[in-house]
């Protein structure tokens, strides 16, 4: 892994091919970024969601670099608006993640930094499928609010990196889905319950414990 100083700092519009679509994403690369972080949403949210932003900000602030992209194309989107399938297609929006992480290993600005995820709801499920056929490439993941269980029990046995799953207190359902998915992951993890948050940690203060969470482990596990 190259050196890290004098990188200069990056905040761009990009776009993402994938062979068969053109993805849109917004890039952010603080000075001297130590790692990136891509940003794989859940379903009915995009680049644009506020959770992820505010959760992307802290860690620009960290020294860590972000990608915060959009798995379909706006014409997907309307499709999945009226049938609500490509959301819950985790193969389809897995190809997505991965087309993004080989983007950013192109890319001469992120070509040689270590990479992680971050997940949230259906996303997460597709960010640890990603994960899974990368062995190497990603050295960490965090799930908000995530349902790894959507991954299937052979490909959360594949994730070879420190994964975290933060989930709150009042998300009794999905506490269940990442207590029974971890079971069937041997890596180095962790299922940490945010006290008094739901599924979207909009309560007071609920996403800035998530944020520290996140710092915390990207900061622990993605390699310099």
């Amino acid at each position: 892994m190259s050196s890290f100083a004098n990188r200069l700092s990056v905040n761009s519009e990009v776009q993402i091919s994938t062979g068969d679509a053109l993805l849109e994403g917004n890039l952010r690369i603080p000075q001297n970024a130590r790692a990136m972080v891509i940003f794989v949403h859940g379903s009915g949210s995009g680049r644009h969601s506020a959770r992820n932003k505010f959760v992307a900000k802290s860690l620009n602030d960290f020294g860590l670099g972000t990608l915060l992209f959009d798995l379909m194309t706006g014409e997907e989107e309307l499709i999945d608006m009226r049938g609500g399938t490509l959301r819950f297609d985790i193969a389809f929006l897995t190809k997505r993640v991965l087309a993004a992480t080989e983007w950013l290993q192109n890319e001469e600005n992120t070509k040689d930094l270590s990479m992680g995820y971050f997940g949230a709801s259906t996303g997460a499920a597709a960010a640890l499928c990603a994960a899974g056929e990368q062995p190497g490439v990603i050295s960490a993941v965090v799930s908000r609010g995530g349902r790894p269980d959507l991954a299937g029990k052979n490909n959360l046995k594949r994730v070879s990196c420190p994964t975290l799953f933060l989930v709150g207190s009042r998300d009794e359902a999905v506490i269940g889905f990442n207590q029974d998915a971890i079971k069937h992951m041997s890596v180095q993890k962790e299922l940490r319950i945010i006290p008094g948050a739901g599924h979207l940690f909009e309560e007071l203060g609920r996403l800035e414990i998530v944020s520290e969470f996140a710092c915390r482990w990207f900061g622990l596990h993605l390699r310099k």
